[in-house]
């Protein structure tokens, strides 16, 4: 790999042409500062695999260069992968402080508690990384403490903006910083990396103001119980669904582990204000007047394992949906969910709930946490950048910003849409794209990391479509002859018993296919198998148009 030397380079581990998994790297000579860590969850193909982190190879490869990770924001895709990287790369780690209190609880988790060095920063911070200098500024978005970052190299600015929107009534009075990001357009910013995941919708994103406002007077009209799913992290969103329970005199139980540990590291840190009367145990719920309860939830994705899927299934060792119930899914659907929600949303109805689902400006009960069209072209006016970089988001998406940052004079020939791995290099003011790095995904498989990839993954998809056969057979080494078997074992293929011709047929076509090697001197196991491999799957697909996986277990005494 050529040594990047005395030159600024931009590139993307994650984040790109995707939801999540978002990963940024600044490099100015031998100084690296990554921002964020993210992962994301897996997709339908994806048979098996818990989450998706990005490739780590290139920051392994340069782990003497790496002077610090910086995170934006505490949502998944930016802080989840975190303790995966720490446990290659402990370098020090920088964030606000609700961001480190739950990259604190992910370490713990990993079993890394007190081995890594956190260090809190503030909108007034400035911290040398090297030779690059990173400031902080704040922005708008579905949790509290979330920050954009400019990093001034010797080269030039560089700002990352963070997942951002720009909300004119916060619920927590923390305006964005305007003045400090029209300060660092006065200035000059060399690039600009901004989020691109509204980039498709006009107008402006509501203020998450408008959602308690919706909340209250849906809790006001209701008189059965509510139970509320949301984003865990959405700390503003969690503080309105208590402020609204307070106003009409309801008890809240949480439920669901991050929630849990979301609202108590909140309540900790003083992000969340919640009276310790309110709250409520599970076994607390059916002592109370359906009236006087609010059942706070994870599951508003649908996750099968959530609290609330396992109450629509009518699985969760306390709580049940009861006839009457409001369910109020306040979030939407992430691309790919939406089978999820709505098999969840089905369940509860089945059980004489009714919900309140579906697109944010019908129901009122959500908001995005990212900037539209007229936002996005805001960040840029304020901003100036020389050079373009969209980021956060699916192809389309960032093809989408780049056409908005052209309607507001950035010069074409000065945006840069990128693919995982690829790297601008500015030098003397001059950008271009320089070799491409080491970039792709990582599979996390139960403790697992990296051991599932393409062929494996084949594999499961093969089995889960056509099932398998396992074919075991024993031969006498000296003899040359078949001493027991063939004995063919069917799994997610046919039902053997109701399916003795085909079975029969089978072990008939294997039993000939090992004769003839056999008798032409044949007995190397890796020629057996293949053979027998082959002649059984032509024979199979032609009586069922199937393809199992044909396992062929061959012993020799």
């Amino acid at each position: 790999m050529p040594r990047l030397t005395q030159k600024l380079s931009i590139l993307a581990l994650g984040g790109l042409g995707e939801i999540g998994k978002n990963m940024y790297v600044v490099r100015y000579g031998d100084d690296i500062v990554v921002i964020d860590a993210g992962l994301k969850f897996p997709e339908d193909e994806m048979l098996g695999v818990d989450i998706v982190i990005p490739d780590l190879t290139y920051l392994e490869e340069n782990r003497d260069k790496v002077r610090g990770i910086v995170l934006t924001h505490g949502h998944e895709d930016h802080i989840g992968a975190i303790a995966y990287v720490l446990k290659q790369l402990n370098v020090p780690v920088y964030g606000t402080r609700l961001t480190l209190g739950l990259v604190q609880i992910k370490l713990k988790e990993a079993g890394l508690s007190g081995q890594v060095r956190l260090h809190p920063v503030t909108t007034d911070s400035v911290v040398r990384l090297g030779s690059i200098i990173v400031s902080f500024f704040r922005v708008n978005h579905s949790i509290p403490d979330a920050v954009g970052v400019a990093l001034e190299t010797p080269e030039g600015i560089v700002v990352h903006t963070g997942d951002f929107k720009f909300d004119q009534t916060p619920v927590d009075g923390q305006h964005a910083d305007y003045h400090k990001m029209a300060e660092l357009g006065r200035r000059g910013v060399l690039v600009l990396l901004s989020d691109s995941t509204n980039a498709e919708r006009p107008g402006f994103t509501g203020s998450e103001r408008r959602v308690g406002e919706n909340l209250k007077r849906i809790f006001k009209q209701t008189r059965s119980r509510i139970i509320v799913a949301t984003f865990a992290s959405n700390v503003h969103r969690v503080q309105q669904i208590f402020e609204a329970a307070e106003l009409t005199g309801r008890k809240v139980a949480i439920v669901g582990r991050s929630m849990v540990n979301v609202v108590n590291i909140a309540r900790e840190l003083g992000y969340l204000n919640v009276d310790e009367a309110m709250l409520i145990d599970h076994d607390e719920v059916a002592k109370l007047p359906p009236e006087k309860v609010v059942i706070l939830s994870t599951g508003s994705q649908g996750e099968p394992m959530s609290a609330l899927a396992r109450m629509a299934r009518s699985a969760h060792k306390t709580l049940d949906i009861l006839p009457g119930d409001v369910v109020i899914l306040s979030a939407t659907p992430i691309p790919g969910n939406e089978r999820f929600v709505a098999r969840t949303v089905d369940a509860l109805y089945r059980l004489g709930a009714e919900v309140i689902y579906g697109p944010a400006s019908e129901t009122g009960v959500h908001v995005s946490g990212h900037g539209s069209q007229e936002e996005l072209k805001l960040m840029l006016n304020l901003i100036r950048p020389k050079y373009f970089i969209p980021i956060h988001g699916e192809y389309r998406m960032l093809r989408r910003h780049a056409m908005l940052a052209e309607d507001v004079g950035v010069p074409k020939n000065n945006i840069y849409i990128l693919d995982l791995g690829d790297v601008v290099e500015i030098s003397g003011g001059a950008a271009r794209l320089g070799p491409k790095v080491n970039a792709g995904q990582i599979l996390i498989d139960g403790l697992g990391v990296g051991d599932v990839g393409n062929i494996v993954l084949r594999d499961r998809k093969l089995l889960s479509q056509d099932g398998i056969l396992v074919v075991v057979v024993t031969l006498s080494k000296q003899k040359g002859t078949i001493l027991s078997g063939p004995d063919i074992i069917s799994r997610g293929f046919v039902y053997v018993r109701e399916s003795e011709p085909l079975m029969e047929e089978a072990v008939r076509i294997v039993t000939n296919t090992l004769n003839k090697l056999m008798t032409e001197n044949v007995s190397d196991w890796s020629s057996l198998k293949n053979n027998v491999k082959d002649t059984l799957s032509r024979f199979l697909y032609e009586q069922t148009r199937r393809r199992p996986m044909i396992l062929p277990i061959i012993m020799e005494v």
